[in-house]
């Protein structure tokens, strides 16, 4: 069995933002390979869809407690850090990039790192989509504000096609 986690924060507010990348990525692996809609499970705090040996996950705590979900999946599921994959936003990479990670730190990303906390371990691996960006709005902005942010219109075809890509990456591993 698999764990694919996408991390966003739950709620319209930030249906669109920075944040919900990961949220993006997984929606977008349910419509392309055709899971069951995903359905709020009290039990793990989480929207989860199921197909053949696939979990698709988006907890519906907030971003920076996202390791409670995560943990609370794996362990009824009997999932192994290594079998688990989450997509998440970064900062650090610019829009339209998508870097892979393992094994590593979180680098500041307080999602990941209530992940690492809660399974006490960073054994598992990432996808990294990028939301740098050269919009001026953002100059002096602190970060908790910019993950905050809609895309703009002009930034919404690269997301498009960088969630695209990152559906393919996925779905080949």
């Amino acid at each position: 069995m698999k764990l694919i986690i996408g991390l966003g924060n739950y709620g319209p507010e930030y249906e669109k933002t920075r944040h919900n990348y990961g949220f993006m990525v997984v929606d977008e692996i349910a419509r392309k390979h055709n899971f069951p809609d995903l359905k709020l499970s009290k039990e793990h705090n989480a929207l989860i869809s199921i197909e053949n040996d696939v979990i698709l996950a988006k907890p519906q705590t907030y971003m920076n407690n996202s390791g409670q979900a995560v943990k609370s999946i794996a362990s009824y599921y009997k999932i192994e850090p290594k079998d688990i994959l989450v997509i998440h936003d970064d900062a650090d990479i610019d829009l339209g990039e998508i870097k892979e990670a393992e094994n590593q730190g979180s680098a500041g990303h307080k999602g990941v790192q209530s992940i690492i906390d809660e399974l006490k371990t960073n054994e598992f691996k990432r996808i990294r989509l990028g939301i740098n960006s050269e919009d001026p709005s953002f100059k002096g902005k602190e970060l908790e504000e910019v993950v905050l942010k809609n895309f703009s219109k002009d930034e919404e075809e690269i997301v498009s096609k960088t969630i695209d890509n990152a559906v393919e990456q996925i779905w080949k591993e």
